[in-house]
């Protein structure tokens, strides 16, 4: 049982810091994007990658976030989406950094920190000690 909690645990870690990874790169590669389409759109909103990098984003930026994305990075978004929306709730700015970050930082800790703890903890199978001229195989 500890195995497989241990399994849940690196996956969830590693879809979590993936994502956040993704966002970063996002982040760092957008440069003046964001003022290009402002004036391209004449007044109109504009749906920024900061906006589309949002945890559980709206439907509408949800379906611009399926069109940017390959479907790798859209499953893995997807699963973030889940696995951060307890941590959600507890984060209110409007800067991208932290909506990201601190959901992101909890999720680490519970799942990973956390997942790998409870693992440990679960008690393991014991084998029958046998007399040394019995086949362990």
């Amino acid at each position: 049982m500890g195995s497989i909690v241990r399994i849940v645990a690196v996956t969830a870690t590693v879809l979590v810091a993936l994502s956040f990874v993704f966002f970063a790169v996002d982040q760092l590669t957008e440069g003046s994007e964001t003022q290009v389409r402002a004036l391209a759109n004449d007044g109109k909103r504009a749906t920024s990658q900061a906006e589309i990098d949002t945890p559980a984003p709206e439907p509408r930026v949800e379906r611009l976030r399926e069109a940017q994305h390959s479907s790798v990075r859209e499953y893995v978004d997807d699963a973030n989406d889940v696995l951060l929306s307890p941590f959600t709730g507890f984060i209110d700015s409007d800067q991208i950094w932290v909506q990201r970050g601190v959901p992101g930082l909890l999720a680490l800790l519970l799942y990973g920190l956390g997942g790998t703890l409870l693992a440990n903890a679960l008690p393991k199978p014991t084998r029958e000690a046998g007399d040394w001229r019995e086949s362990t195989g």
